[in-house]
């Protein structure tokens, strides 16, 4: 049995000022370092092993895989302190478009709460140049297809740091959720999700305690 470990980055300042994100380089929050540090003790309490580790290319996922490896002492994936993992754009945060940078509860006031609950969670419709998660599955798919799947059939431990919309896009990917139920799943920040595969097939999953 081996496992895919889904880890959303720490809180981020933007995410602590409840503005849209998106691509934009945003640092961890003091509770976000934290949240990292305790992803990584849950990794190592519950003894998993990472054979790979694969990330954004954003700042705040980055250095919450990191974190999270420091603490759990896996060591072999250190460099003169630097981490060792791929990072690629098709694991970054939805492009928020037009909204990125601004505050949640002001867009809605400037666009109107419905339309901005539409952009938010609505599957195919993206917000003003920005991406709808639709986009965001198929930017992910092909990525974790050729990259990732094939590591999980060879029965290897891998953990993903990202974000909340393109670790969403994966459960999509992987069938946990279908896409109409995917808009009511809240993935928290700096919790382990753990995938547990059997030769390949998904028989499990659970936040790690």
């Amino acid at each position: 049995m081996n496992k895919l470990v889904l880890l959303r980055h720490g809180q981020s300042q933007w995410n602590l000022e409840n503005r849209f994100t998106g691509w934009k380089n945003v640092p961890l929050t003091e509770k976000g370092i934290n949240e990292a540090k305790n992803a990584g003790y849950l990794i190592k309490k519950n003894n998993i092993k990472f054979d790979k580790i694969f990330s954004s290319v954003l700042e705040r996922a980055n250095k919450t895989a990191e974190i999270a490896i420091k603490a759990a002492n896996m060591n072999e994936f250190l460099n003169n302190n630097e981490l060792i993992y791929i990072r690629n754009k098709s694991l970054n945060e939805r492009d928020y478009g037009d909204l990125v940078g601004l505050n949640k509860s002001e867009t809605a006031k400037k666009f109107g709460k419905d339309q901005v609950h539409i952009w938010r969670r609505s599957y195919d419709i993206p917000p003003p140049n920005g991406e709808s998660l639709k986009d965001v599955v198929n930017r992910v798919s092909p990525y974790f297809s050729a990259e990732i799947e094939p590591l999980i059939n060879e029965n290897k431990n891998i953990l993903i740091a990202a974000h909340g919309n393109s670790l969403r896009a994966i459960m999509i990917k992987v069938g946990l959720y279908k896409p109409e139920e995917i808009s009511s799943i809240e993935l928290p920040t700096g919790s382990p999700l753990c995938l547990e595969y059997n030769n390949g097939k998904l028989i499990n999953h659970y936040y790690l305690n």
